[in-house]
């Protein structure tokens, strides 16, 4: 009897903490993805006090418009150099190529950069940098711009990329002023409204 007492009990508390537990917030698998990995302690940006409150990252509503077809442009021979970042840090880069897109009727051209630092590292040999600001940029979105990833095996043999802009997201010093990140280049300013991917993070 005092076995089956202490079974019900356990079965009890644990059905009581699943339904305490929230389901992270997100639309989309990427969301729900992002903001599981911003809530674990060992791999968030977010500060303690953040933390504790965090819920879910805010972000624009899902908008298919927002996802559309580049045409790639090899930068041959580009030179490497200094990028500038949050801090007195300066990883060097070089320009791997032009995305030339059409976003609701604008056009737009954004630089892709090559990490030289992380290209020494086999396991990022396929991984391109993508920062970009916008007219949200220091509004509904972060001052500093916001990132995508894009590989080089997405580039396809016609030189044709997608770009998902509702998959963009905040460099970590927008959540926490310890870290050091590339700043956005001015070449890379979008003269459009961006209004998909995440949005300006509201410290507390």
């Amino acid at each position: 009897m005092k076995k089956i007492l202490l079974f019900t009990f356990t079965l009890l508390i644990f059905s009581c903490n699943s339904q305490n537990k929230r389901a992270l917030i997100g639309e989309t698998k990427y969301q729900q993805e992002l903001n599981s990995s911003y809530k674990d302690a060992s791999e968030s940006p977010l500060t303690k006090k953040d933390l504790k409150n965090f819920n879910g990252l805010d972000f624009f509503p899902v908008d298919s418009s927002y996802i559309v077809i580049a045409t790639f442009t090899p930068i041959i021979d580009a030179p490497v150099f200094e990028m500038k970042t949050t801090t007195d840090r300066k990883p060097l880069y070089r320009e791997y190529g032009l995305l030339n897109f059409t976003v609701n009727g604008k056009k737009g051209e954004l630089t892709i950069y090559q990490n030289q630092d992380l290209d020494r590292d086999k396991k990022y040999e396929d991984y391109l940098f993508l920062p970009f600001t916008d007219h949200t940029s220091g509004n509904e979105s972060y001052g500093g711009g916001r990132y995508m990833d894009v590989f080089i095996s997405d580039i396809s043999s016609n030189n044709k990329v997608l770009l998902n802009f509702n998959n963009t997201y905040n460099p970590y010093c927008a959540y926490n002023a310890k870290y050091s990140c590339p700043i956005t280049p001015s070449k890379n300013h979008l003269d459009i409204e961006i209004k998909a991917g995440v949005k300006a993070f509201e410290k507390h």
